[in-house]
């Protein structure tokens, strides 16, 4: 098996996981995003780094070329912002990607994708790829997230295989999307008691996230065309998770009743109004916001398990809290 292989996005939390989990695994390994601040970390993992924006066609192609696979973790990961700028960086880089990888003879494609796309206003527990979404996408990240994943798994053949993968709330040192949005509601030390705070959710350690897409690739012949669920396998009360977050930051977290009725009326009067008003700043409640800290999403890894042999080796809590008391020991 060929084993050159380009990795998007790779300067974010999960690009620099899966880049040492493809070099420490024997692959040619060539590192792409748009910030050379961790060019040093390439060289350290043996890859060769090239910045590169992916909406750029031009720098799509170049970086295809006398690549075996691709892994495209690429992404504008927010829950706010312009529907254009999500459209043009989740969706058309996507199929520029898939359309210059297979002009360049990339015969394996896996896709980094979201369980965003699953989100809803209502309790999800034990989600398995065969459950049906009846509902719209809650904001523009998830739709062009699932838009893209769409896509990359329609292109799938027997010349061009493709695979998706949902990792469910990453946790790593280098987190630039989940931890600074737990920790900005942290710090707020007072919060909306949402259902009775029995929210969980499954969080998912980096380095299980990059095993997986690892697995997929290597097993790409048998599950190619499909999309799976990962995740920790462990989930977490939200309420009991923020509450220890907050003592260990030295923080008082308390918390106060709010009916879901009047939230899901603030949420969707504050998002018509940033629509309206082209507000670039996210409101302090919106749709997607309120299902992530309201209600239960969690997953069931048997297809997971079964055809890619995925089985967590990390604790996500754990990971978490140790960052935490990382950052905590830093700044005394």
């Amino acid at each position: 098996m060929n084993k050159n292989i380009l990795i998007t996005g790779a300067t974010g939390g999960l690009g620099l996981a899966l880049t040492q989990r493809f070099s420490d695994a024997g692959y040619t390994v060539t590192a792409t995003g748009r910030s050379a601040r961790h060019a040093h970390r390439f060289h350290q993992m043996n890859a060769r780094f090239i910045p590169a924006d992916i909406t750029q066609p031009d720098a799509i192609a170049a970086l295809c070329l006398g690549q075996d696979a691709v892994i495209h973790a690429a992404a504008l990961s927010a829950s706010w912002g312009r529907r254009e700028d999500f459209e043009r960086t989740n969706v058309e880089a996507t199929q520029d990607l898939v359309t210059q990888a297979q002009i360049a003879g990339v015969r394996r494609f896996v896709f980094i994708s979201s369980p965003s796309v699953m989100t809803a206003m209502k309790d999800q527990v034990g989600q398995t790829e065969s459950d049906l979404r009846t509902y719209a996408p809650l904001n523009d990240y998830a739709r062009t997230k699932l838009a893209a994943e769409q896509y990359v798994l329609a292109a799938d053949s027997d010349h061009f295989k493709t695979v998706a993968l949902r990792p469910r709330a990453l946790i790593g040192p280098d987190d630039q999307v989940l931890l600074p949005q737990i920790m900005a509601l942290v710090k707020k030390g007072r919060l909306p008691l949402l259902r009775g705070g029995q929210a969980r959710v499954d969080l998912t350690d980096v380095r299980d996230a990059a095993m997986a897409a690892y697995l997929a690739l290597e097993k790409i012949d048998s599950v190619h065309g499909r999309f799976f669920h990962i995740s920790g396998g462990m989930p977490v009360n939200m309420k009991d998770l923020t509450c220890e977050m907050a003592d260990i930051c030295g923080l008082n977290m308390r918390f106060f009743p709010f009916p879901m009725t009047l939230a899901k009326a603030v949420a969707y009067i504050a998002e018509n109004i940033a629509r309206l008003t082209g507000a670039e700043k996210e409101p302090a409640l919106t749709r997607y916001k309120l299902a992530t800290m309201a209600y239960s999403q969690t997953f069931d890894l048997t297809a997971a398990a079964s055809q890619l042999g995925y089985h967590p080796a990390y604790n996500a809590k754990e990971t978490l809290i140790a960052i935490l008391k990382g950052l905590r020991h830093e700044t005394l």
